[in-house]
């Protein structure tokens, strides 16, 4: 296992000696953020942030995210030229001694949540959702939390009115045709493509999600069975689906080779559909990370891995879900649970 930790390049309010300074950690997951999507990243830029990491003493095998254009996900014939483009970046990447590329399918917007920093009883806050409240809101007219500023209401509009018709099936058979495309250069450069669960797992303003669990999965998998075509194991998204059994999931995707990257976040539910996240031991939420934790390691899984969202704790105001001092206490919880499940497996 390598335990990594998600960094936003040079305007992280984190530095990464901070980050190297955490028992355990090997690496940072991070990107390059001044190239807009659908474009090819430069090699000055992957250079330079990879010089910035490897001078802290971390290695930079996973990227977070190179994004996929929405022209690719609706199918455009505008599409070639981007994935293209996609394809050039992912063999440049490798050349840098990236590994794996998580990556997302999701329309318009890649994650939601209706509140940013939900109070606990204890003070600390954090990411939370809630379904009735999010099933009130108009996207075409009210600021939507953490994306108020990702787009302009004319151009939010135009996108949602572009995926009007565009069910899950289109949406699929564009991933389907989007992979087909690029894992030539995934083999010849090394990379494994590791897609993100849809977060939350359910149809939201009508945008379809496709990642939400064991048959889309599977089917996924049987489209496209190259090795490089895996998966990011988000604890956190798929187990928002009350639907997914994660322990059993985890040992599955893992026996099966696809996991080339773990996420993992503790959620709490709430209500039918509501869930806040929370601090990672079992204790605290209402997934068995201990179980998860074994399964994985069962499962023969040995690759990245890094804590997923935190609270703010501590009086600190980080970017919500990517504070330091809770995202620093999942590392050794995790690692404690990884080294004691791994003595007793052997």
């Amino acid at each position: 296992m390598k335990m990594t930790f998600r960094w936003f390049g040079e305007s992280d309010s984190i530095p990464l000696a901070y980050i190297r300074q955490i028992p355990g950690m090997t690496g940072v997951v991070t990107a390059v953020y001044d190239c807009p999507p659908g474009e090819k990243w430069s090699e000055k830029s992957v250079a330079r942030l990879k010089k910035a990491v490897n001078d802290a003493g971390l290695s930079m095998e996973v990227i977070e995210s190179v994004p996929v254009h929405e022209d690719i996900k609706l199918g455009k014939p505008s599409r070639d030229r981007y994935i293209d483009n996609y394809a050039a970046t992912i063999e440049l990447l490798g050349a840098y001694g990236v590994r794996c590329v998580c990556y997302n399918f999701m329309p318009v917007f890649d994650w939601l949540r209706t509140e940013l920093k939900k109070t606990a009883p204890d003070g600390s806050n954090s990411l939370s959702f809630d379904g009735a409240q999010m099933a009130a809101l108009d996207p075409k007219k009210t600021a939507l939390p953490g994306w108020d500023l990702s787009y302009t209401p004319e151009e939010l509009g135009r996108l949602l009115d572009e995926y009007a018709g565009v069910d899950g099936e289109t949406l699929f058979e564009n991933l389907v045709y989007f992979l087909r495309r690029i894992l030539p250069a995934c083999g010849k450069a090394g990379v494994d493509m590791a897609i993100h669960p849809d977060d939350p797992p359910w149809d939201i303003f009508g945008l379809p999600r496709i990642i939400t669990g064991e048959k889309n999965l599977d089917r996924l998998f049987a489209e496209v069975p190259d090795p490089h075509n895996g998966l990011t194991f988000c604890t956190g998204s798929l187990g928002a689906g009350r639907g997914n059994d994660i322990p059993y999931l985890a040992g599955k995707y893992a026996r099966a080779g696809r996991i080339k990257f773990a996420h993992l976040r503790q959620i709490r539910f709430f209500g039918t559909d509501g869930f806040t996240e929370t601090g990672h031991r079992t204790a605290d939420g209402s997934l068995d990370m201990c179980a998860i934790v074994r399964a994985l390691v069962q499962g023969g899984f040995d690759g990245y891995v890094r804590p997923d969202h935190g609270r703010n704790i501590w009086g600190e105001d980080g970017k919500p879900g990517y504070g330091l001092y809770d995202r620093a206490l999942g590392v050794a919880y995790l690692s404690g649970l990884w080294e004691a499940i791994q003595k007793d497996h052997r």
